[in-house]
């Protein structure tokens, strides 16, 4: 457990930190749940193309700007430019293109530059609340157009870590200025407001409105999410001269290759005057999308909760796949649902922590078990049957570590006379042990037929007890059915002794049932799976009593049960105790 709260730990600390990766995986889940909103025909917006075609037409770029002031004079709606005029015409068109934008207000493309040092004409704003300034993107100057214009908006793009324009700002500031968008700007000049207001809290810009016009929820920078998979109506600049088609508003644009930038986007690479169209389509239908304030605390909560979840079931694979599986569809789910409230609540870092945690803690488990099993197996594969250790692999809670007190069934088997059979073989040692060796598998395998555990061997004796490590039901009987058994399986093994001319082996059994105190024991370098207890020691000594009451088997009082004929032998009282304790045997 510590182990998996370092772990933990550690993985909270790296989603804290948001390296390079997890910051381009957050902005590619952004893009995943932007696009994820159906797409959007807008009804109010008309760009309108000048291409490669009207460019061949008038001659070049630039084009003379008598054509821009023939195109303002033809528009109905409100009309804007994402084209620079930093310079004079070179065709003599300024002063009717001048003429066009008084008659016809219209929004012209001022940009924020590093460069420049110049200020921009000023634009009313009304500031609510705290200093917008240190909070909005900064510029030393502004490159501002040759033609004076109403309307003038600012068309900087801010690019993510990854390159990608995401959002855009509604305001910047300039020399500690405030000047509006583009699409701010239009919205501004179609609805005939003098200036428009800035609300700044403590965690800095809240909103931007146009005040004949609903609040625009904005980024603490003052940028806004937009809504990149809208689309919109087009006209080429050509048809346009001829057939104009009615918009409330009229975006013009270059489109002509090498002219104009690209701006790469969620929605794919699209032309200044698409973006700026982005945006306004934003405002106009208040779609604008915004990350909650709560959006880092509800990450970290759910990551430390999916965590704790995960810590639960860790022990099994049935329980934490299922957990896993429930964390990671039901944030992506209710990432999802929240996007379509126009909230981005992105959970990719959450995700890909709680992922790795469940990985890293399941792979621990799966080598902890493993090694218990392994553990299992090197300490039981010889002493109980396949079968239980089979069992405890698979359960290894069943196999309950360290000393308990349980209700045991104790044989302890030993061989009688062993000294002639050694003197037999005095000259052949090898023999002697092959044929303990032959003794011991006859009779073990027995033992573990029944279901009995093999706690040691002696030399030439057996200590086996029932009912630990696993439980076993009616284990008294399954001993004495082993010990009679057993005692079958030696007359077998001694036929076959006496026909190799080999001495016959007896042995003398006992059997006791009592409670011990099972588990490992040893010392902290060296241990074995044991049991301890005055039952224990009985069982022992019945054993060691067989060759006084010439019999080969004696069982206690507290091992009797039905269905077998018992006889009785004595009472005996076991050391330390005061009660004797009466004992039997079954004769064969």
């Amino acid at each position: 457990m510590k182990i998996n709260l370092l772990i933990g730990a550690a993985l909270a600390a790296l989603f804290i930190w948001n390296p390079y990766p997890f910051q381009i995986l957050e902005l590619k889940s952004l893009d995943a749940l932007i696009m994820s909103r159906g797409e959007v025909q807008d009804e109010a917006i008309l760009l309108v193309d000048i291409d490669e075609e009207f460019v061949e037409f008038a001659g070049g770029y630039p084009i003379p700007r008598g054509y821009y002031s023939e195109a303002i004079d033809n528009t109905q709606g409100t009309p804007g430019l994402t084209i620079f005029f930093p310079d004079r015409d070179v065709h003599g068109g300024d002063s009717e293109l001048q003429t066009s934008v008084v008659r016809r207000p219209t929004v012209l493309s001022f940009m924020g530059s590093t460069q420049s040092s110049k200020g921009g004409p000023h634009v009313g704003t009304a500031q609510i609340g705290e200093d917008p300034n240190p909070w909005l993107y900064q510029y030393p100057g502004i490159i501002r157009s040759h033609i004076n214009a109403e309307g003038v908006g600012i068309i900087n793009a801010v690019p993510e870590l990854d390159g990608v324009v995401r959002r855009l700002p509604l305001v910047i500031s300039v020399q500690d200025k405030i000047y509006p968008s583009f699409s701010l700007e239009m919205l501004r000049l179609a609805v005939g407001d003098p200036s428009y207001q800035i609300r700044t809290g403590e965690t800095g810009v809240e909103w931007v409105r146009v005040p004949a016009y609903g609040k625009i929820n904005t980024s603490p920078n003052g940028d806004v999410w937009a809504n990149w998979n809208t689309k919109f109506y087009r006209q080429s600049f050509s048809d346009y001269r001829e057939a104009p088609i009615p918009a409330p508003f009229v975006i013009f644009g270059v489109t002509a290759e090498g002219v104009a930038p690209l701006v790469a986007t969620p929605g794919g690479p699209k032309y200044p005057h698409e973006v700026q169209a982005t945006v306004l389509h934003t405002m106009i239908n208040g779609t604008a999308l915004s990350r909650p304030v709560w959006n880092e605390t509800a990450e970290l909560g759910a990551l430390i909760i999916g965590m704790v979840l995960i810590m639960a079931v860790a022990g099994s694979i049935w329980y934490s796949l299922p957990v896993i599986l429930a964390l990671l569809g039901g944030l992506s789910f209710a990432s999802w649902k929240l996007v379509e409230s126009s909230y981005l609540f992105d959970v990719s870092g959450t995700l890909v922590i709680l992922f790795l945690f469940w990985s890293i803690v399941q792979f621990r488990s799966f080598i902890t078990q493993y090694l218990l099993r392994l553990q299992i197996k090197q300490q039981f594969g010889t002493y109980v049957s396949p079968a239980q250790v089979e069992a405890l692999q698979k359960d290894p809670s069943l196999l309950r570590l360290g000393g308990s007190t349980k209700q045991l069934t104790f044989l302890f088997s030993d061989i009688r006379g062993f000294t002639p059979i050694s003197e037999f073989y005095q000259s052949d040692p090898q023999k002697l042990v092959a044929l303990v060796n032959r003794f011991l598998t006859n009779q073990s395998d027995i033992i573990m037929k029944h279901e009995g555990t093999i706690d040691k061997y002696m030399g030439d004796c057996i200590m086996a007890f029932w009912n630990a490590p696993l439980d076993v039901e009616d284990h008294a009987r399954k001993a004495t059915a082993a010990a009679l058994e057993m005692r079958e399986a030696l007359e077998e093994l001694n036929s076959v002794l006496r026909n190799e001319g080999s001495p016959e082996i007896n042995t003398g059994v006992g059997i006791n049932t009592g409670p011990c105190v099972v588990g490992n024991m040893g010392s902290s370098s060296r241990f074995d799976y044991s049991v301890l207890g005055d039952a224990v020691n009985l069982a022992a000594r019945l054993e060691s009593s067989c060759k006084e009451y010439d019999t080969d088997l004696i069982i206690s009082e507290h091992s009797m049960v039905e269905g077998y004929t018992y006889e009785f032998i004595d009472e005996v009282t076991v050391k330390g105790k005061s009660e004797p304790v009466k004992i039997y045997t079954i004769q064969k």
